[in-house]
């Protein structure tokens, strides 16, 4: 794999630590602020939302920029929202922070996959999506823990101020490094959001809504719910969030190649039919420390497995708009992450915490069956009716590859 995917990877890095960092800080936040954890945890809500309501608006705003100065823009706006969080004296300050950080989130990490697949042989496209994203699960990994354990010794805003140092390097090392992408042609608006109103392009979001609530509604409530069933508090928790990152990891460069070999869309099957299998049944699999790792590890497989077949099976659809796509995809996403507390909150309120994943699975089936739906055969986003490409397994692989301002709009 080139040097210059790995090089968007590390940005996608320092742009995921930037959005997920608030776990590993809460504590910190709601020490140093005087705010319940409650109300520390609404500075992930509020940047979910930001990232959801902007990555489409952004992508189509955005459009006619080159793409390497896209990039480093982004990553600009980034480190300017974690140095603003840095210096943030009060929580409502620190709210609006978050959301600039969200706004260079929201262009940096369908911008990077796009340029990636752009870069990349079209029969290598899969494992640069994948190593993209691998990007963002080894901010889980290494980056939440961290913010975690720098939390005490510097503070929320020691922490914030690390990642936007981070996020600087990252965009003068794209700006150095990363060749020239040209721009797409220009394109009429309501030219460029008409693949957004294809039936299967709606339900591949829809599905990426409810995959994403299911899979966080948990997610958010891991340590009480381990603390329930495995009798696990402190490091223990700690190890076991590492296993699910690492399976995670583990999961998106397994997917990467999978999908360069296998038809995308039927590996997305296998992969909804394991993660809803594993979710529904962690209150039983949990009940010691090490059943609780290996059910972590391969639930964090399963649901980071996910990231790179959508991605690819998005392009697909609708090569010349794949940008926007993958901008509403990740709108999608980040909907999800942020009505999952909401959602999970809610149960807990109603039936209490040992429910909590079955009840979730059931929206993990609904997308299964979505996903099932957007399966038959169906006129292509991109309008045409041809029996060409779209419609062979795995067809990313085997069109030719758009140009590089083609494939960015």
């Amino acid at each position: 794999m080139s040097a210059r995917t790995y090089l968007l990877a590390a940005g996608a890095f320092a742009i995921g630590t930037s959005g997920y960092i608030v776990s590993g800080v809460l504590p910190a936040v709601s020490e140093e602020l005087h705010v319940s954890h409650a109300t520390a945890g609404q500075l992930l809500t509020a940047f979910a939302i930001a990232y959801a309501i902007s990555s489409p608006l952004l992508a189509a705003a955005t459009g006619r920029w080159e793409r390497r100065t896209l990039l480093v823009t982004a990553l600009g706006v980034s480190a300017l929202g974690n140095a603003l969080a840095a210096l943030a004296p009060n929580y409502p300050l620190l709210l609006a922070a978050r959301v600039v950080s969200a706004l260079g989130a929201a262009v940096y990490t369908p911008g990077a996959t796009l340029v990636a697949t752009v870069l990349t042989p079209p029969e290598h496209r899969g494992r640069a999506v994948a190593l993209v994203f691998g990007g963002l699960t080894f901010s889980l990994v290494f980056g939440v823990p961290a913010g975690n354990l720098l939390g005490g010794p510097l503070g929320y805003q020691g922490v914030f101020a690390l990642i936007a140092v981070v996020t600087a390097i990252a965009a003068v090392a794209v700006r150095l490094w990363l060749p020239r992408v040209d721009a797409p042609p220009a394109v009429a608006l309501r030219d460029r959001f008409a693949p957004a109103a294809d039936k299967r392009v709606l339900m591949v979001l829809a599905l990426t809504v409810l995959a994403c609530l299911s899979v966080f509604a948990v997610f958010n409530f891991i340590a009480p719910l381990l603390a329930e069933t495995a009798h696990a508090s402190g490091a223990v928790i700690s190890a076991l969030l590492v296993a699910y990152g690492l399976g995670g990891a583990v999961g998106n460069w397994a997917a990467g190649r999978l999908s360069d070999r296998y038809d995308t869309r039927k590996l997305l099957v296998v992969l909804f039919s394991g993660f809803t299998v594993v979710l529904a049944t962690l209150p039983l699999t949990t009940v010691t420390p090490v059943s609780a790792g290996i059910a972590l590890f391969v639930w964090g497989a399963l649901t980071w497995s996910a990231n790179p077949p959508i991605q690819s099976w998005l392009i697909e659809l609708a090569p010349a708009n794949s940008g926007l796509l993958l901008s509403l995809n990740a709108s999608a996403i980040y909907l999800g992450v942020g009505l999952s507390g909401v959602f999970g909150g809610l149960v807990i309120s109603w039936v209490g915490l040992l429910p909590l994943p079955p009840i979730a699975a059931l929206l993990a089936v609904v997308a299964l069956v979505l996903l099932v739906f957007a399966l038959k055969p169906q006129e292509p986003a991109g309008g045409s009716s041809d029996d060409g490409p779209q419609d062979e397994p795995n067809a990313l692989v085997v069109v030719s590859p758009p140009s590089a301002g083609a494939a960015m709009q």
